[in-house]
């Protein structure tokens, strides 16, 4: 794993706007007059919508990032852009959701503490217990909130409360066994991510895996997306499937399938961390890998 930048040393800048043409020379421009150099840039434009994506990531020393907000304000005006730009020493703050499931957050913690994902995780959040004494191994504050249907916009609203209070730049629901209301989704929009197998809607409800073998399914996949009041529709970020057969019984396609959706999550989570995840038209995503 490369190490990261300093801070004030790299920058990445991801931008949406209608297609025109002079949006990448502009762009070159304005890092080159901030004595800056490219060190990677992917674009696409699609032309079914005749919008343009474009994300840059470059070196630059003696300019902040304030700074470089303020002076691409121009640019972007110029071609109508919706855009963004931050520094790649800057680690999103994630907060964690989970259920009685820790396949999904074993994986988080690990990857975190290795340096494998750019994000620090201040607090794991769960309706049950089950996983507090793991959070307190790394160290981690750990916060109970029960959920009944009584319950439930107490819960969310305190939920809301802990995202600010910690500073919270993504919501990562890693296995967490309830559905958000849409008021709280609307608020998270853009910035809360859910896993799910790929059996939607074919095997709802419980143990979806079991369902799977009596049907003698043949391939099993994961779905990481983006929250949306439409249930686990949001747009998505990142699939994958494993192949199976006669031989595996449930609990071990069971356990096959909770091993692709810890890898879907992570790689969704480090490409949303990396900013290479533009929100298209629809529930479309473009990433840059």
């Amino acid at each position: 794993m490369a190490p990261r930048p300093e801070a004030g040393q790299e920058y990445v800048l991801t931008l949406t706007c209608p297609e025109a043409p002079g949006i990448v020379f502009a762009v070159s421009r304005y890092v080159m007059e901030h004595g800056g150099n490219i060190n990677a840039s992917q674009q696409f434009d699609d032309r079914l919508t005749d919008t343009f994506f474009m994300r840059v990531q470059f070196r630059t020393d003696g300019a902040d990032v304030e700074t470089l907000r303020q002076d691409f304000a121009a640019v972007a005006s110029e071609f109508a852009m919706s855009w963004q730009l931050h520094d790649m020493s800057t680690p999103t703050r994630t907060l964690l959701m989970v259920s009685k499931f820790g396949h999904c957050l074993n994986d988080l913690l690990f990857r975190t503490s290795t340096g494998a994902l750019n994000i620090e995780i201040p607090l794991i959040v769960s309706n049950h217990r089950d996983f507090e004494a793991e959070a307190a191994s790394h160290g981690i504050p750990f916060v109970h909130i029960p959920v009944t249907p009584d319950t439930k916009p107490e819960a969310e609203a305190r939920l809301l409360e802990l995202v600010d209070e910690y500073d919270v730049d993504l919501v990562v629901l890693a296995r967490y066994m309830q559905v958000l209301s849409n008021d709280l989704c609307s608020k998270l929009e853009g910035r809360a991510i859910n896993i799910h197998h790929s059996f939607l809607p074919s095997f709802k409800g419980a143990k979806p895996y079991h369902q799977a073998h009596a049907r003698g399914v043949k391939l099993i996949g994961a779905t990481a997306h983006y929250v949306t009041p439409d249930l686990d529709e949001g747009p998505i970020i990142e699939q994958d499937v494993a192949r199976v057969d006669h031989s595996l019984d449930p609990s071990e396609m069971t356990a096959a399938g909770r091993d692709v959706e810890a890898q879907v999550l992570s790689r969704a989570i480090r490409w949303h961390s990396e900013h290479r995840v533009l929100l298209g038209t629809g529930n479309r995503t473009v990433v840059f890998r």
